[in-house]
């Protein structure tokens, strides 16, 4: 357990109990964890105060605290904190517990082996689209991502499918509170989204062909359990110069038929 003790400002001391400051002490720990991520795996402690709005002195001291337990470490080159191997001690118990990620294993190897490119395993936590397993494509240009990723894009492939579950006033919400990411949205785009995540339950899948990363396109497919609901999304990502509108539609097929297999061995 991460032992910490309360970095609340003394003007904030004063009038909170004990039990709220350290609330806050395990939310701004959060927080500072929560700024690493695959594009930016190295931070300093200035930066990552900036962008949690929190003191310096506040995040050295969480950041100490947090590197004692392993969560984080210093870079040997750079001496900027990155995430620690602790992290995987604290994950690894859920990810053992996620059913459908055992289930999944062995079905996206085979469906990379016939697709020759990545397929992951993802999940919703309400907000994001999280990846929870990958097989990487054998070839060597290809797309992957780290366990753990998190995607908040509207036209990223796998938020589609979990949105397209969802009531249509909680999709405005999210999108139009910025939960969800959808650069120059108005009424008339929102609707087209509204539409194409109709089409996409439809189809079985949604695309993304270029359309949150110029140079990646990707598929998705719901995964359900024996309830019927929804529970995880099948994905593969692949880079755009090699996948063709035709060739978009055969890994949309594929990614469906994998999808529904995993479903089939949750007694979906």
């Amino acid at each position: 357990m991460v032992a910490m003790t309360t970095t609340a400002n003394s003007s904030d001391g004063a009038s909170a109990s004990p039990d709220a400051r350290g609330t806050s002490v395990i939310v701004n720990a959060i927080a500072v964890l929560r700024c690493f991520s695959a594009e930016e795996p190295l931070l300093g402690v200035t930066e990552i105060a900036l962008r949690v709005g929190m003191h310096k002195s506040t995040v050295s001291r969480i950041l100490t605290t947090l590197e004692q337990e392993d969560l984080v470490e210093r870079d040997s080159s750079s001496r900027r904190y990155k995430l620690g191997l602790g992290l995987i001690a604290v994950a690894g118990p859920l990810l053992a517990e996620l059913e459908e990620r055992r289930v999944a294993y062995p079905l996206l190897h085979r469906l990379t082996e016939l697709t020759t490119e990545t397929s992951a395993l993802m999940v919703w936590n309400g907000r994001e689209s999280m990846c929870v397993e990958q097989i990487a494509s054998p070839q060597q240009v290809k797309h992957t991502t780290p366990l753990g990723a998190r995607y908040h894009e509207a036209m990223s492939a796998s938020v589609q499918v979990f949105l397209a579950v969802e009531p249509e006033e909680r999709v405005r919400a999210l999108i139009l509170d910025g939960t969800i990411s959808y650069a120059g949205v108005d009424e008339a785009s929102l609707e087209a989204y509204l539409l194409r995540l109709k089409d996409a339950a439809a189809r079985g899948y949604a695309t993304n062909y270029g359309e949150s990363s110029l140079d990646e396109v990707g598929v998705a497919a719901p995964v359900r359990d024996h309830r019927g609901n929804l529970v995880a999304a099948v994905l593969i990502p692949a880079p755009r110069f090699r996948v063709s509108p035709e060739r978009l539609q055969t890994l949309g097929e594929a990614c469906t038929q994998t999808a529904q297999q995993i479903t089939d061995r949750l007694g979906g």
